[in-house]
């Protein structure tokens, strides 16, 4: 297989999981978006986490809002639990990693806001444990997940929201992940601000 053809395989790829994931996705995209945007609009604060890439993509979400997405409007209070290097490294040398971002939350959240919590298997430790956090908080979850939807799923209750991407390769699941966190945030402006004029 030449280079091109590598290539060509994992654009093809990419295209067919998002295909497939239009038609499971949107409803659940919808519904998560507007939840999202009913807490902003309340007064509430949006949290996000993840590891590795997820945790690239929750900042990527928090900058989105914070600054903007594709139009002029005021920024929008979101906070991505993985930026902080200090907190993250004292919390994982003083307890362990997988309370990385469960005593951010327990710090931070309130009752009434939301936490993204982005998990490519839904098995990862500190994203579950952040998603525990947050209900004893009195906060929405959305979950972005993949796979099967592992851990993350599990923990889920009727008021929360999970977009699981029908995929089991990480990258492939990842890039769905992106464009479901630009649908939000398009989404999220489209709630609170209107159509653009």
């Amino acid at each position: 297989m030449t280079a091109a053809d590598r290539i060509r395989h994992s654009f093809e790829q990419s295209i067919a999981v998002k295909q497939r994931a239009l038609d499971l996705l949107a409803n659940p995209i919808a519904e998560a978006a507007a939840r999202l945007a009913q807490i902003l609009e309340h007064g509430g604060k949006l949290l996000a986490c993840g590891n590795g890439g997820s945790a690239a993509d929750a900042q990527h979400f928090s900058s989105e809002l914070l600054n903007r997405f594709e139009r002029e409007r005021p920024g929008l209070a979101a906070v991505a639990l993985t930026t902080d290097s200090s907190t993250l490294t004292s919390i994982a040398n003083d307890y362990r990693y997988s309370e990385v971002f469960a005593k951010q939350v327990r710090a931070l959240g309130r009752p009434g806001d939301g936490l993204l919590a982005i998990s490519t298997s839904g098995n990862s430790a500190n994203v579950a444990a952040a998603i525990a956090a947050a209900h004893a908080q009195g906060m929405t979850v959305i979950a972005l997940t993949g796979r099967a939807g592992g851990e993350c799923a599990e923990q889920l209750t009727a008021a929360d929201i999970e977009i699981r991407v029908p995929a089991e390769v990480t990258a492939r699941i990842q890039e769905v992940h992106l464009l479901v966190i630009h649908c939000l945030c398009d989404l999220i402006d489209f709630h609170l601000f209107g159509t653009e004029t």
